[in-house]
């Protein structure tokens, strides 16, 4: 095949730069030309805005990410909206086939009375504050002692350790100097960890846990009855390495003297929150004990508690938003798809893809992510070969900036990122950090120098 298969990809975090990067490399019989969009100036999707500032080994993913845009052979065209600044019939025009992988930034819903009162918060968007995201508010009042976080994922760890963590140690870290002052003013003591089920299920990673328990000034506080393990949960810590690791852990904190620090974290397990209690504003949270049925089904026992509370942060999982003029499952949040080929009830759409939390939802790591790309880019390769593919009538690579720029749109190019990593290296080095963000949009053009349109 003779003619260069153009192909745009929607979402340059690790599941849009994962698929442009296999694509590139992979075994092909025709030249490819990669188009990579983000509707944020900055790349890296949820690397950069919903990963906790203090993992330092996310460095190693951004520094991969880095070395696969810096490589070349991947446009990129930051700030740039899909569904306005530019559509699905653009890219018909222009491309051969399209990737989706716009990921998964909303808050799953809790179902729960109450759950809408002021101080309850998707933790996301908490989430999303702490790591300078340009779309949400700079400020985010920490104005109550007792906090709840809903969820024993590692969501709901890096928000409880953020909350309970002080400033001075999160100061080596990228957080924007907002985000430093709203820590700072923080009245936040003790922040409760609520799970419906046992420490055998939960499912943070054991590194995640032994950090909570390595902050400064910030002690763990368990019930010791939760941890009455049956046979069940005796064959789950068997027959798993990462759940050996997680007992272990649970099993030193459980054996260590009560604490004296300024802070607590009190994580409670067989906990169903059934009902978020206040006038006006949070203030208490109804908790049910739970326990398993004969089925392994998580059931309620009858015993309620109220937790005084003046926030509740809900850390139970991610949905997708859809995209205009493509298929979207509501119930599951994704893009149908088999195989990453989109469906269109149960016929592919010629031309579409999905690839990532939109394609398969808001679960695995930065290895399931791969994997997942390789499986629709192995696809999108057999549907090329097949011919199954869009015609476009404008496939010229000079095409696409010039329709941005007579459509005003302001956007930036890798050399405009290069320009604002540089700005933020520079502001942290200003005063002995290596990085510290800079939170508005406006702010984030300015420094990379943006392509203005016509």
């Amino acid at each position: 095949m003779s003619e260069k298969i153009r192909v745009a990809v929607i979402g340059a975090g690790p599941a849009g730069i994962y698929a442009s990067d296999i694509l590139l490399k992979a075994e092909r019989d025709f030249e490819v030309s990669i188009d990579l969009f983000e509707r944020l100036p900055a790349p890296y999707g949820l690397v950069r805005y919903g990963v906790a500032p203090d993992h330092p080994r996310i460095k190693g993913v951004i520094n991969a990410l880095r070395e696969t845009l810096d490589r070349g052979g991947i446009r990129l065209f930051d700030n740039v909206d899909f569904g306005t600044d530019i559509t699905l019939d653009d890219l018909r025009a222009h491309y051969h086939a399209v990737i989706f992988a716009t990921g998964a930034i909303e808050d799953a819903p809790l179902a729960i009375p109450g759950i809408d009162l002021p101080g309850s918060f998707g933790a996301a968007r908490f989430v999303n504050w702490y790591d300078g995201h340009p779309d949400f508010p700079t400020d985010w009042a920490l104005n109550a002692d007792q906090v709840a976080v809903v969820g024993n994922g590692n969501v709901a760890l890096d928000v409880a350790r953020i909350l309970a963590k002080h400033v001075p140690d999160l100061l080596p870290t990228e957080i924007p100097a907002n985000v430093q002052a709203g820590l700072e003013a923080s009245a936040v003591t003790d922040v409760h960890v609520f799970g419906r089920r046992g420490p055998a299920d939960v499912k943070f990673t054991p590194l995640e846990l032994r950090e909570l328990g390595e902050v400064p000034d910030v002690d763990i506080v368990l019930d010791e009855r939760d941890f009455a393990y049956t046979e069940a949960d005796e064959a789950t810590f068997a027959g798993n390495n990462q759940k050996k690791v997680i007992r272990r852990i649970f099993d030193g904190w459980l054996k260590r003297e009560p604490g004296t620090a300024s802070r607590r974290i009190h994580l409670h397990f067989w906990s169903r929150p059934v009902e978020v209690l206040g006038d006006g504003h949070v203030e208490a949270l109804r908790v049910e004990r739970t326990a398993l049925d004969a089925d392994g089904h998580v059931v309620g026992t009858g015993e309620v508690t109220e937790v005084p509370i003046g926030q509740l942060y809900r850390a139970v999982g991610y949905y997708s938003s859809p995209l205009a003029q493509v298929p979207f499952d509501e119930l599951h949040g994704v893009i149908p798809n088999a195989g990453g080929r989109v469906l269109d009830g149960d016929e592919p759409v010629v031309g579409e893809y999905a690839t990532g939390w939109i394609k398969r939802g808001p679960v695995g790591l930065i290895g399931s992510t791969k994997s997942d790309a390789l499986e629709t880019v192995t696809n999108l390769i057999a549907d090329v070969d097949a011919g199954r593919t869009w015609q476009p009538q404008q496939p010229a690579e000079e095409s696409i900036p010039e329709l941005l720029r007579a459509r005003g749109v302001e956007y930036v190019e890798l050399d405009g990122w290069h320009n604002l990593d540089a700005a933020e290296r520079a502001l942290g080095e200003a005063v002995g950090r290596e990085r510290i963000k800079i939170v508005s949009r406006r702010g984030q053009l300015d420094a990379s120098g943006s392509s203005q349109g016509e």
